[in-house]
């Protein structure tokens, strides 16, 4: 009986843990994403010469920043 409750325990104390590190990676993602991979992406549009596809990219992302709430990010 020790034993089933302390595998009960254990798991709830480790899905907590592995909940917790989702959320973790997942922000740290958003923010990879956001300072470094856009403006990397953005810049090699234009190096090779893809203006016309980093313009409009450039346009809806600063769009979408002001329309977003200040609470959501």
């Amino acid at each position: 009986m020790l034993v089933f409750i302390f595998t009960i325990l254990m798991f709830m104390i480790f899905g907590k843990l592995l909940w917790f590190a989702v959320k973790a990676a997942w922000g740290i993602s958003k923010v990879v994403c956001t300072i470094v991979l856009l403006p990397l992406i953005l810049v090699g549009l234009v190096v090779v010469g893809l203006v016309k596809i980093a313009l409009p990219v450039l346009l809806v992302v600063g769009i979408v920043s002001l329309l977003v709430p200040k609470a959501r990010r």
